[in-house]
């Protein structure tokens, strides 16, 4: 892969698995794209239909805008071959990533708003910008729109829950640089671990309210949306404490092997959370007790609180 990206060039990240269905509307949305100056990394992570050939056939018809990742070959799960492709886009200098997943579709100014708004951020630092979704059935037809990403965010709230879906999110060169050497927890999301890393760093995080994507609801969804509140704190009783807190437990501690690009505050709060689990009742409610780390509702708040001192 020779890549040589202008300063201001986003990297479209795009992991394929199966997905020749849905790939000729989502890569015909990048063309529409009101913000041209970008270029698609792909890695096809082990396919058994026509994706790989498919990605290759537009990548000859485009050879200036697709670059395969081809290295490492075979299946490396979601958030392991985004990581690769996070890798790539940041050793071969962009400016920008944006992850993107196989059987959406773009709306036309998602990157114009997106780099918009990373614009009004500091460069020095890392910064996420995510959005909200409009969700769809699988013929494209508006099923609403996804959850408000209002309310409490940052570090540590991001350890209790994710705002920043991973097809809504654009990353700078400088949460490129500081995510690339890291290794993500096998149980965790890429989009996830991009939100705890920018935030627990003391990045900025930039919230849009604005639909950027047709997001496809459909049965072979690696993660959906519930479109509405009830059905979230359904589906989250139906996950159950145990899914949750493994993933939780595995994010702090992931987190504490990347203490030292973290503050003072932030290190002793991941010290404080992380010997909680491993002690008493008494120890988990002192845990409990740190500002920021809630939900986005008292109802939601109850319940992560809950799976935290008996999970």
């Amino acid at each position: 892969m020779s890549i040589a990206p202008d300063r201001q060039t986003v990297a479209i990240l795009l992991s394929t698995y199966n997905g020749a269905a849905y790939l000729p509307a989502l890569l015909d949305s990048f063309l529409a794209q009101t913000h041209q100056d970008w270029m698609l990394l792909w890695r096809d992570d082990g396919s058994r239909d026509d994706t790989a050939a498919l990605m290759r056939e537009w990548g000859a018809a485009y050879p200036d805008r697709f670059a395969e990742v081809a290295e490492p070959q075979g299946n490396q799960g979601v958030t392991g071959s985004f990581m690769v492709l996070l890798r790539a886009a940041e050793a071969a200098g962009f400016a920008y990533a944006a992850f993107a997943d196989q059987d959406d579709v773009w709306l036309p100014e998602k990157l114009a708003w997106g780099q918009a708004m990373l614009a009004t951020a500091s460069a020095a630092k890392p910064a996420l910008y995510c959005a909200r979704q409009v969700l769809v059935d699988d013929n494209l037809q508006r099923i609403g729109l996804s959850a408000t990403l209002a309310g409490p965010a940052g570090f540590p709230a991001c350890l209790a829950r994710n705002i920043a879906t991973g097809n809504t999110v654009i990353l700078n060169r400088a949460a490129l640089a500081l995510i690339a050497p890291t290794t993500p927890p096998r149980e965790s999301w890429h989009d996830w671990w991009c939100y705890l890393m920018v935030t627990a760093a003391g990045g900025h995080l930039l919230r849009d309210e604005r639909g950027v994507i047709l997001y496809r609801q459909h049965a072979g969804n690696v993660v959906g949306a519930p479109s509405s509140a009830p059905r979230r704190a359904l589906a989250a009783v139906k996950r159950g404490p145990s899914a949750f807190m493994q993933v939780f437990r595995k994010n702090v501690a992931a987190l504490q092997t990347e203490a030292r690009v973290f503050d003072t505050d932030t290190r002793q709060t991941l010290e404080i959370i992380a010997r909680s689990l491993d002690g008493s009742a008494a120890a988990r409610l002192r845990a409990l007790r740190i500002p920021g780390l809630v939900r986005n509702s008292r109802l939601q708040t109850a319940l992560f609180r809950l799976w935290f001192l008996t999970g």
